[in-house]
């Protein structure tokens, strides 16, 4: 089954993404490419974090992230919200994290692994399917985590400027924000009050 794949990598990454981008098209993947374009020095998080966003936002199906070791992109891209990427440079951590972690972005090190080990931890990232029954349960916990502790872009704090604004956001269970240009005056702390009671 084709997917649509966003791909990320640093220019110690860049030689073995080429590799695996070619191999993914010729099997009829739709993949983008969020660079880095060379092997010059390139930092992970300006090419791994838009995509991971992406990714986030369900423009794409899956991500394949390639750096030097692998851990680097796992890191930068398990920040965003809707991403949960594992870190696989070897088979069995790729057909697992599938599998029990339905992981939906794979982060290899091109300086760990060769070329051939790429390849069939690739195919296997794409071909296994996530197992149902107790995985499917824990996985919903990981979800639920996410959920909480990664706010999505559409859930950024709310800025509270009158009681309106404030009960809205309390009925809404929205993030608040209250900066120094915020005056909190007595009809707001009873406001407060009366929805907490």
């Amino acid at each position: 089954m084709p997917f649509r794949l966003a791909v990320a990598s640093d220019h110690a990454g860049f030689p073995l993404k080429k590799l695996i981008v070619a191999e993914l098209e010729k099997a009829g993947h739709t993949v983008e490419d969020f660079g880095c374009n060379s092997e010059a020095a390139a930092d992970v998080s300006d090419h791994v974090g838009p995509a991971a966003e992406a990714l986030g936002a369900g423009r794409f199906d899956r991500a394949i992230f390639i750096d030097g070791a692998g851990y680097p992109s796992g890191m930068v891209a398990n920040m965003f919200h809707g991403v949960f990427a594992a870190v696989c440079n070897d088979t069995v951590s790729a057909k697992l994290a599938r599998e029990h972690g339905g992981a939906n972005a794979l982060c290899i090190g091109a300086m760990i692994i060769g070329a051939a080990t790429a390849r069939e931890i690739v195919r296997l990232f794409l071909d296994t399917q996530a197992l149902p029954g107790k995985y499917a349960d824990r996985r919903a916990k990981v979800a639920a985590i996410g959920a909480k502790q990664r706010l999505g872009p559409l859930h950024r704090p709310r800025q509270v400027v009158t009681v309106e604004d404030l009960r809205q956001a309390i009925m809404a269970r929205e993030p608040l924000v209250m900066d120094e240009k915020t005056v909190v005056t007595p009809s707001v702390v009873d406001a407060v009050r009366s929805m907490r009671a």
